[in-house]
């Protein structure tokens, strides 16, 4: 059980003074239908939650809010808390108009030429989410659930974290994230603070796949940050990235067509331009709506397409956004002249092409042009999602038809509408042609099909859905928190060794012994290692085996003189303590030449990939690579390596960023029992960090007095994990007291 506490910029309401008279009204904006519409229609579905509560920056004076305040609590299905404070104008200003819609709304929505990178804007910017967090932080439980919205606040996850490290906090970006080469543009320290901010987060959610995946790409750049598929490992913390493409209340929507009030409005309209078609659009006034690239179509399609003169009419509704900033008052100005442009071109008499509004429309006006219209014209440059052009098939009772830009969150969605490049005035023009001769029964098809993906995906299970997988990951970070060496973990292994005659310590060497380098040649051990390796060796009841997948030429040189035992290639070749050095494998290397070509090719496609030989095996390395590029490679060299050896006494090993081929019938698993039965201990410690770790994790599932340990994040077989390679040498000094310069657990 916990508190909900939904975090944005702007409060779901404003509150307007007319004398003494005040009035509240429901913000316009998607984030705010959808949070509302979730608490009207979940409130008997959600058992685990005790109170919810909307935390934003009040745009009304407190005097307002106390007129009001009571009222508004009892009638909605949340509690309201205002923050005011804001008595320095200019940082706001700076913080929302300069940082927030000067540089993160252009930039993000690709138009960087316009994104303004002044420091004072960024300095305002982190000032303000402080406020944020300095409010909320004395507010807030442990067991409390925070999901905080879009781009303004993206510094406040990590903010929030770092007074309240158990909180489950959730952040949804609802403007598209860029590709990497946009988002480098920004300065380093910025995005580095940014990525840093939302990955203060459990779980973080986009609209769609492609912005998942450039944040993704964004982090393991900018922050070094390792991923398994869309898990990322952060800070010693699991991190979840997902896409939640949200929806709409399709019920409330849909329903509509039993309104009278509506349907009345809707057949004024449709008499008020009987005999002809009607194509609308609702817009607010933004650069990223491309309002005159949708002029520019029309003026096209009527010079184009004659036979439509006299015939549609556009119903152009723009909502007034931003219109205190000179480039939004500027850019009104420019539209207005076009519009009257093309109706000065074409209009007669008795009929003029574009209806022009600019103003808000309240729901019942909307709904009503929803039904009466034939056609949605819903063409941005870029969006986020754009709800119009869900809210408008959701309402569709007749068939419409939604032209829709390809550009628009909405339209990985919405297949079945007739998508556009929103810049090419051709092909939008030949759309609302196409839209106007549509059949009756390809209308209804198209419409019948993206509504039942609505009502399937609906807002109610946008936010359910969304607050399921912050629990998931919760849970998840808590069964790993369950298996990570404590102290507790630490004495009994402690224990455990001393108490011990006879102990076996395998140990893994790239990513547990030594951290991973771009260059396999270049993690050469250090003298301190060395060192330490030798003491432990030395110790009369230790039997320490090196486990790696490297050569045995390169063991034999980095470790040759230590009293140990070498496995080379995943237990292809052995070299016990003392002994010359035992090759398991006697195929002759000839395969290679089959294998060698494919991965030269996949080479040649993945700048950055490199291939490694060793005398049994032959890997493709991909740590150096772009990271989506790399894997996705990966997994096509993956297909290809499994069709081209079957059959064959080969197998393909999926590692850490490298594709390993090598001969069946031996592993790591295979040669630690060995090792393992030969000696008989009475204490056993296995340590490592990859995929090929997990054959000893699982042979030694178990032995008694066994302990196995991976080294980092994901699905492991072994009994306990450490967070980071760092840690193994002070672990293993810890529980030797083998006197590790620099140990600290």
């Amino acid at each position: 059980m916990s508190r909900l506490i939904i975090i944005s910029n702007r409060l779901p309401f404003s509150i307007d003074r007319e004398g003494d008279k005040i009035s509240v009204r429901q913000s316009s904006g998607g984030l705010v239908s959808a949070i509302k519409s979730y608490f009207e229609n979940a409130n008997d579905r959600d058992k685990t939650i005790t109170e919810k509560l909307w935390v934003g920056v009040a745009d009304f004076p407190r005097q307002d809010w106390q007129a009001v305040e009571q009222e508004q609590n009892e009638h909605e299905d949340f509690k309201v808390l205002p923050l005011f404070a804001f008595s320095d104008k200019q940082l706001y200003e700076d913080y929302y108009n300069g940082f927030s819609n000067s540089v993160l709304w252009p930039l993000f929505h690709y138009f960087s030429s316009l994104a303004e990178f002044k420091a004072n804007y960024f300095d305002a910017y982190i000032k303000v989410n402080l406020f944020f967090a300095d409010q909320l932080t004395p507010l807030l439980h442990p067991d409390d659930t925070i999901w905080i919205h879009d781009y303004q606040l993206m510094l406040l996850p990590q903010l929030l974290r770092g007074e309240n490290p158990e909180l489950s906090i959730g952040f949804f970006l609802h403007i598209p994230f860029p590709s990497y080469e946009i988002f480098r543009l920004l300065p380093t320290e910025w995005k580095k603070t940014l990525l840093q901010g939302i990955m203060g987060a459990d779980l973080i959610g986009f609209h769609t796949h492609d912005y998942v995946q450039h944040f993704i790409q964004s982090v393991k750049i900018v922050l070094g940050v390792d991923t398994y598929f869309q898990n990322l490992q952060y800070q010693d913390r699991l991190v979840k990235v997902d896409l939640f493409p949200i929806g709409v209340d399709f019920k409330k929507f849909n329903s509509t067509r039993n309104d009278p009030t509506i349907m009345r409005m809707r057949d004024d309209l449709k008499k008020n331009f009987e005999h002809k078609k009607i194509v609308f659009s609702v817009d607010r006034l933004d650069y990223t709506k491309g309002l005159m690239s949708r002029l520019m179509a029309i003026e096209y399609f009527l010079n184009t397409y004659p036979q439509w003169r006299e015939r549609v009419v556009f119903i152009l509704n723009v909502v007034p956004s931003r219109d205190t900033i000179k480039a939004y008052d500027d850019r009104k100005k420019e539209i207005e002249e076009k519009i009257g442009t093309v109706n000065g071109k074409f209009s007669t008499i008795s009929w003029q092409p574009i209806i022009y509004r600019y103003n808000h429309l309240n729901f019942t006006e909307l709904m009503a042009l929803y039904h009466a219209a034939d056609a949605a014209l819903v063409t941005p440059l870029r969006d986020g999602m754009n709800l119009v052009a869900k809210e408008y098939v959701a309402t569709s009772s007749e068939g419409g038809v939604l032209i829709l830009s390809e550009l628009a969150g909405a339209a990985s969605e919405l297949n079945e509408a007739l998508l556009v490049n929103p810049i090419d005035m051709v092909d939008v023009g030949g759309a609302i042609n196409r839209a106007l001769i549509m059949p009756e029964a390809e209308k209804r098809n198209r419409i019948t099909i993206m509504q039942k993906r609505l009502q399937d995906y609906d807002v109610v299970r946008w936010v359910g859905d969304f607050l399921e997988q912050l629990s998931i990951v919760k849970r998840e970070q808590q069964k790993f928190e369950v298996r990570v060496v404590d102290e507790r973990i630490v004495g009994m292994l402690k224990d455990q060794y001393e108490e011990s005659h006879k102990r076996c310590l395998l140990l893994d060497y790239d990513g547990t012994l030594a951290p991973i380098t771009r260059i396999p040649s270049q993690a050469i051990p250090n003298k301190q290692l060395i060192d330490f390796l030798r003491n432990l060796a030395a110790e009369d009841r230790n039997y320490v085996t090196i486990i790696s997948g490297r050569e045995g030429d390169v063991l034999e040189k980095w470790f040759g003189d230590l009293p140990l035992t070498l496995v080379a290639e995943h237990g292809a070749s052995i070299k016990k303590k003392g002994e010359a050095w035992r090759h398991e494998v006697s195929v002759a290397d000839k395969w290679k030449d089959q294998i060698r070509p494919l991965l030269k090719f996949f080479v040649n496609r993945c700048a950055g990939s490199f291939i490694e030989e060793k005398r049994n095996t032959i890997a493709w390395h991909y740590r150096n690579t772009q990271g989506g590029l790399g894997f996705t490679r990966s997994r096509e060299l993956l297909n290809n390596l499994t069709q081209l050896i079957q059959n064959s006494p080969l197998q393909v090993v999926d590692g850490n960023k490298v594709i390993e081929v090598r001969i069946s019938g031996f592993d790591k698993g295979v040669a630690v029992l060995k090792i393992v039965n030969e000696i008989s201990p009475d204490f056993t410690l296995c340590i490592g960090d990859d995929i090929t770790d997990e054959d000893m994790f699982k042979a030694l599932e178990q032995r008694t007095r066994a302990y196995t340990i991976k080294v980092g994040y994901g699905s492991t077989a072994a009994k306990y994990t450490i967070i980071s390679q760092a840690q193994v040498l002070p672990l293993l000094d810890h529980l030797t007291e083998n006197a590790y310069a620099g140990s600290q657990i």
